[in-house]
């Protein structure tokens, strides 16, 4: 069997056993093109000549479907790096690192520190804990020497029982 490429340039001769009743996916060997194709000598056999007109008429055409061809990937021989890639200048250079060496180390101090967001929870929380033991410790003398503290004192610590309760029954609920 002899197909032609959908471009009209390459003829490809092959077995008439390789392409079955259902179509199959051919590629041209010169400008890539893909396409469906049909058996030829099976579509020749079952339509005969006066036949064509009514099947024609009643069934619209066939079209095969094309695919652009794809570029051809050209090869790049790879040369062998001359720079060391954990080395510090191509480090620092590409992605912004720098190692620490003995000049860095005078640097140090001047840089600022921070606690970070969640060191400074803590802090805090550790801070008021700190306080209202302090307070708890110290109920009586303030009292003594400011008695209008009293209630408001009262209710800090009835506040704080309440949470610790909230904590509590949240923690063995689950």
């Amino acid at each position: 069997m002899i197909i032609t490429c959908n471009c009209g340039l390459k003829k490809f001769s092959l077995p008439d056993n390789s392409i079955p009743a259902a179509g199959r996916m051919v590629q041209c060997g010169s400008c890539g093109l893909k396409w469906k194709q049909f058996p030829v000598s099976e579509i020749k056999k079952t339509q005969p000549v006066a036949s064509v007109k009514k099947i024609v008429s009643k069934t619209p055409k066939i079209q095969q479907k094309t695919q652009v061809p794809k570029k051809a990937k050209k090869t790049k021989v790879r040369k062998s790096r001359e720079i060391n890639l954990y080395s510090p200048e191509y480090l620092a250079k590409k992605h912004g690192i720098k190692l620490n060496n003995d000049n860095d180390k005078k640097t140090l101090p001047r840089s600022k520190v921070s606690f970070g967001f969640y060191n400074s929870l803590l802090l805090f929380i550790v801070l008021i804990i700190f306080l209202s033991r302090g307070l708890y410790f110290f109920q009586d003398f303030v009292v003594q020497k400011l008695p209008f503290t009293e209630f408001y004192i009262d209710y800090f610590f009835e506040s704080m029982r309440n949470i610790f309760e909230i904590w509590k029954n949240l923690i063995t609920g689950y």
